[in-house]
């Protein structure tokens, strides 16, 4: 018999229950080989990793960077572990990093909430990760290690600005071979956020996007032709000719709306209606037509010029309204649906996780309604700005500033 001794560092004492998971778990892989598939040890010689942290809600100045926070391990046979190459900041984060749906998040990590309050901490935030399989549960079966891929993880989830991430496998998908790590980390969590607005809840596909409507054309009789209805007894005389009536297929786009088309989720919003037939018009800053126009967008409204309220009275009906800005907008805009035609207005500002915040979680839900979940077309990425690991906090200050073109990325791999 092997006596196994582990002695604590008095940092560690508090976690050692994970701790002594980490150890039986290298230990049980390690039992394994050669019975089953073998899983890649190549991350786990060590159990700390650097991270981009936070130990409370609150502004920028709740952002610590650790050399020690415990290496991610697999809990599920159907999850992975990923060495983090790019990670991408999206205004979810700003908003969790100020406690943006304690409750309901809280809720989803334990669901008896029986959780000691602030057991979160350290949360690492980042929803966005593309990078390469490190270790597979024994459940995985698409994936492999040294895999490349990218994934959308969920809020309720540690994030990615860390050197590796845990997640289901049934998040991941492979990268695209064309993207690079910066640019496949770009897409993943507005592309999901984006189908899930349009397709889930505005009801548009690849189908119905550019929507077929019948027409009758009626071809008219000669000028010459008789207009007599009965028939004649002369059987020289003209026949009266019924109108001919045809059928022609009409294609009538459906006209979208994006308020706030030049940031994550509206450039990939662009890219989908118009692959799929759309008539698209978008509302932004003087300084962002040319991106919005160079990805498809048909009418493009200055809101810097005038109120885009009164710029867009002028312009026929929308089948679907897509609002990236919330507050004001949700007072006109619904006035610019096609009336009785089952138009619909689909806001990515939900109040549902501060109604679930301030009111608890069953409540919150009747009082709100959530329209944010990676089916994937050709997509262009846009990345506006890319920063270093060791520039997270900028990188979070260049994201709450607003009036986005496209993704900030963080590079991770090649930092540390």
């Amino acid at each position: 018999m092997v006596l196994c001794v582990v002695v604590l560092h008095p940092q560690h004492l508090v976690c050692k229950d994970r701790l002594i998971m980490l150890i039986c778990r290298r230990w049980l892989a390690f039992s394994l080989k050669g019975q089953c598939r073998s899983l890649s040890l190549s991350a786990s010689r060590r159990i700390i990793m650097p991270a981009w942290v936070i130990d409370k809600y609150g502004d920028n100045n709740v952002l610590r960077f650790s050399k020690n926070v415990f290496l991610p391990i697999i809990h599920f046979p159907n999850e992975v572990i990923i060495k983090v190459h790019a990670a991408a900041l999206n205004p979810i984060d700003i908003s969790m990093r100020g406690g943006y749906g304690i409750t309901t998040l809280a809720l989803k990590r334990d669901f008896l909430d029986l959780s000691e309050k602030g057991k979160e901490f350290p949360l690492i935030l980042g929803r966005d990760v593309s990078g390469e399989i490190m270790e597979c549960g024994l459940a995985v079966n698409l994936f492999k290690p040294g895999d490349q891929v990218w994934a959308a993880i969920p809020p309720w989830k540690q994030g990615s600005l860390a050197e590796f991430v845990v997640v289901s496998a049934n998040e991941v998908a492979h990268k695209p071979r064309s993207l690079e790590h910066v640019e496949a980390a770009s897409i993943p969590y507005v592309a999901e956020t984006a189908w899930s607005a349009i397709v889930n809840t505005g009801g548009l596909n690849k189908d119905n996007s550019a929507k077929k409507r019948q027409l009758t054309a009626t071809t008219p009789m000669d000028s010459h032709e008789s207009t007599s209805l009965g028939t004649s007894s002369n059987p020289c005389a003209p026949r009266l000719r019924a109108p001919i009536e045809t059928n022609l297929l009409s294609l009538e786009a459906l006209s979208v709306l994006i308020l706030g088309g030049s940031g994550g989720v509206g450039t990939i919003a662009i890219q989908m209606l118009k692959a799929w037939g759309a008539h698209v018009t978008v509302t932004c800053s003087y300084d962002a037509k040319s991106l919005v126009r160079d990805l498809g967008a048909d009418d493009v409204v200055d809101y810097t010029a005038e109120p885009p309220e009164k710029q867009l009275q002028s312009l026929p009906k929308f089948d679907l309204i897509l609002d990236n800005i919330g507050g004001e907008t949700e007072k006109w805009a619904p006035s610019l649906l096609k009336p009785w035609s089952g138009a619909k207005f689909v806001t990515l500002v939900t109040p549902f996780l501060n109604n679930a915040d301030r009111l608890g979680a069953v409540d919150g839900m009747l009082q709100s309604g959530a329209t944010l979940g990676c089916k994937m077309i050709k997509i262009r990425a846009v990345v506006e700005k890319v920063f270093t690991f060791a520039e997270v906090p900028k990188a979070f200050e260049k994201v709450e500033q607003g009036h986005a073109r496209g993704k900030t990325v963080v590079t991770v791999a090649k930092h540390l």
